[in-house]
């Protein structure tokens, strides 16, 4: 079940029924390439049996790593399936951190509670420990799945849905010496990857993308367009220089009054304030279309800093990308921070037992260490609110006074809440 490039992120990483642990289950075994077909065939059942085109079913095919995938099968049949990709998650600070991306999780429908997806869960952590990552990330269909496993929403998005007919764009100067051109999307992907590649680094969430991933941003199966056209793509140029993309559909419409098309937007990148008004003008401004819809943009995007009314924007808040510390003092380790910190965390974990404790922070804009400690704790909190605050885009200072985290020394969370922030929010650009 492939997911639609900056739509909803998340149908692979997901699971439509909890499992508590109950006697003997399935066998958990490694994937084989040869079992690809049946071990997906479950997960593609587990989310209602709608076929997927062949492209689509080839893509995830080429891009599932069986070596980090597992299935749970009782007897001959595949009951449950769950894979890792191998990531490269950008932090604050720039650097770039393994991570296995956890995907395709289902159990089939008729082993649901016998503890099929806790034995998954737990196998894959300890593989994700023993590969030595100190992160594991996934999105989410349901999002009261998988805290128990220690995951908790790191990233947000926005959905939005402008009303184009109403709301103008203010556009900085420099945006008319862009120069727009249609191009096959294929045609200029290579040119699109590296537009991408270059914003990598500068916000936290995004993914490295490794070679056959630029084949997702190309996917276009005619039954999922659902009424909208082929995708289209038009790019900005510079000086001849490739500066940014917009990859999109456009679904006609029209009424008694006049024509109600809209455009789909899939993607988009930038490099620089021009080129990204640019694109933006151009995709309010597409003849016989009133609506532009977008899903899953970062939620500081420079558009909605420049539209004329931003209630007509539709903006939705999303949760993205959820992160989970498998190695608490690497992972804290591979970031910066933009205070400087010295914090100790007394921390619960329930589900990686070898997190649990106490460990000393201490870190700037340089880098940091983390090592176990004997000293008095500042802050108790579990390694949940450690994954939600770990980009950057969820305050400690405001899950303290939701009550998820305790203040044991007064101000803690405070200093530790300016030292954990991020000056852009933390943003997942596709689903997997």
């Amino acid at each position: 079940m492939a997911t639609d490039n900056g739509t909803d992120q998340g149908d692979h990483g997901t699971y439509r029924g909890a499992a508590p642990e109950s006697g003997h289950g399935p066998d958990l075994r490694v994937l084989r390439q040869g079992d690809w077909n049946e071990w997906y065939d479950n997960l593609i059942r587990a989310f209602g049996g709608l076929p997927e085109s062949p492209e689509e079913r080839e893509l995830w095919n080429a891009l599932s790593e069986t070596d980090r995938s597992i299935g749970a099968w009782d007897g001959d049949t595949c009951v449950g399936t769950t894979g890792a990709f191998s990531f490269r998650l950008t932090v604050p600070g720039g650097a770039s951190v393994p991570a296995a991306g956890v995907t395709m999780v289902s159990v089939a429908a008729t082993h649901r509670r016998r503890g099929v997806l806790r034995s998954m869960m737990r196998r894959q952590l300890d593989d994700v420990r023993e590969w030595g990552w100190p992160l594991a990330v996934l999105t989410a269909s349901e999002p009261a799945i998988y805290g128990r496993f220690g995951y908790a929403a790191a990233t947000y998005c926005a959905n939005v849905e402008v009303d184009t007919a109403r709301v103008r764009l203010s556009v900085p100067p420099g945006t008319d010496d862009v120069r727009l051109r249609y191009a096959a999307p294929a045609d200029v992907l290579d040119a699109c990857e590296a537009v991408y590649a270059r914003r990598v680094s500068g916000r936290p969430g995004m993914l490295a993308r490794l070679p056959g991933w630029e084949r997702l941003g190309l996917l276009d199966a005619e039954g999922g367009r659902e009424g909208a056209s082929p995708l289209q793509c038009v790019v900005a140029e510079r000086g001849g220089e490739v500066v940014g993309y917009a990859r999109f559909r456009i679904k006609p419409g029209w009424e008694t009054s006049g024509p109600t098309g809209e455009v789909l937007l899939q993607d988009t990148e930038a490099l620089d304030a021009a080129a990204h008004a640019a694109l933006w003008r151009f995709l309010f401004e597409i003849d016989l279309t009133s609506t532009l819809s977008a899903r899953g943009r970062p939620l500081d995007e420079p558009w909605m800093s420049m539209v004329s009314d931003i209630r007509r924007c539709g903006l939705r808040l999303r949760d993205s990308l959820y992160v989970r510390l498998v190695d608490i003092g690497a992972a804290l380790e591979a970031r910066t921070y933009q205070a400087p910190v010295d914090v100790v965390f007394e921390v619960e974990d329930d589900f990686c037992p070898w997190n649990a404790g106490r460990w000393r922070l201490v870190g700037d804009a340089k880098g940091a260490s983390c090592d176990r400690t004997t000293d008095p704790a500042d802050l108790a909190l579990s390694v949940r609110e450690l994954g939600a605050v770990y980009l950057g885009g969820v305050s400690l200072a405001s899950l303290a006074a939701a009550g998820r985290v305790r203040e044991l020394r007064q101000g803690a969370s405070t200093e530790a809440a300016v030292a954990f922030g991020s000056p852009v929010p933390p943003w997942l650009p596709h689903g997997f």
